[in-house]
């Protein structure tokens, strides 16, 4: 189920690259909601934590929503001021946690959509059916909720945080800002994430820059100019936000994830053969030659050049020229990343 956004000859000019602090804490809401997803915020998530005063923890609790599997689109630009009813849309969605075949505009006013909504956040996790019913009992307040939610983050740690990602940020925005007025759409999308991104060439010029993602969302930035927003704390994930009526965001990582779901995939399923687990257990004590390999595996040299052949291309083993001799070791470091990796990529 990807992304895909359709170019169709689009340039440059339908793309705006913007630096949001409100993009960003909702990133950094993310971590200190789930910090067992980020092992390399974990730290920081901990220092937070730690000090946290109980309304800031009360807070990660209710609105957790927000920014768990689905980042709310308030947190985005191009909404412009919006009303109560508008909220109450974008609210619901977070709390349903999806959009596909929802209609949540009249919330407030149609029984059916309440009951839709109520009925999907039921489903999921605790506290989603708790934000729906508080939406549906007081959106006004709940929204101010939220507004002085998002200001004692900002005194709490937000402040801090910000002063040390902005110019991080600024330099990303430019970069890309350069390289879709240098190299066009197509390109600067790509680089977003190489990993899951490819293009794909369609009739009559209309390419399409396709993202390996769980969720699916077709982007037209012909119709809608599309915001490009980077992240520091929102790393790895690439998200794409495609609601009714606003403009379309790709939320990206300043550092691109460079592995992907097939490459994590490819290098699980290279360690299930029982005659490489043997190589690999003998070049992770030592570098070996194909003589040496094969003499002690009992196989012929080219079958241990096979097998060496899939590791190298998946970058497990390192290769150690000695003279005449080549010598192979097993990369542990990579070995050892492969659990990190897995869940970098599904997370991707």
């Amino acid at each position: 189920m990807p992304v895909v956004i359709v170019l169709g000859g689009v340039g440059a000019e339908r793309f705006t690259v913007a630096v949001s602090p409100p993009a960003e804490l909702a990133a950094a809401l993310h971590v200190l909601t789930g910090p067992t997803h980020h092992a390399e915020r974990a730290d920081w998530a901990a220092d937070v934590l730690r000090g946290a005063p109980a309304p800031l923890l009360a807070g990660l609790d209710r609105f957790a929503p927000l920014w768990t599997a689905l980042r709310w689109r308030g947190f985005y630009p191009g909404l412009g001021d919006f009303g109560l009813d508008r909220f109450a849309e974008l609210t619901a969605f977070a709390c349903a946690s999806g959009y596909s075949g929802f209609d949540f505009g009249r919330v407030l006013h149609d029984p059916a959509q309440a009951a839709l909504l109520r009925q999907t956040a039921e489903r999921l996790p605790d506290p989603h059916l708790r934000l729906a019913e508080n939406l549906l009992r007081d959106p006004a307040g709940l929204r101010r909720d939220i507004a002085g939610f998002a200001a004692l983050c900002h005194r709490v740690f937000f402040a801090e945080l910000w002063a040390g990602v902005e110019p991080v940020l600024s330099r990303a925005a430019h970069r890309l800002r350069q390289r879709l007025a240098d190299a066009g759409p197509a390109a600067a999308l790509t680089a977003l994430s190489p990993s899951t991104a490819r293009i794909v060439a369609g009739a009559n010029g209309t390419d399409r820059v396709v993202f390996d993602k769980v969720h699916h969302a077709v982007i037209s930035p012909a119709r809608s100019p599309v915001i490009l927003v980077p992240t520091v704390y929102g790393a790895p994930h690439l998200l794409a936000k495609n609601e009714p009526g606003a403009p379309p965001v790709v939320h990206f990582p300043v550092e691109a994830a460079d592995l992907g779901v097939t490459l994590a995939r490819r290098r699980l399923l290279a360690l299930t053969d029982a005659r490489r687990v043997r190589l690999c257990r003998l070049i992770a004590r030592q570098a070996m030659t194909t003589a040496d390999l094969a003499d002690r595996l009992g196989m012929t040299r080219p079958q241990v050049s096979r097998h060496l052949r899939v590791l190298r291309d998946l970058e497990l083993v390192r290769v150690q020229r000695h003279g005449r001799h080549v010598h192979y070791a097993l990369d542990l470091a990579a070995v050892q990343r492969l659990g990190h990796d897995v869940a970098t990529a599904l997370q991707h």
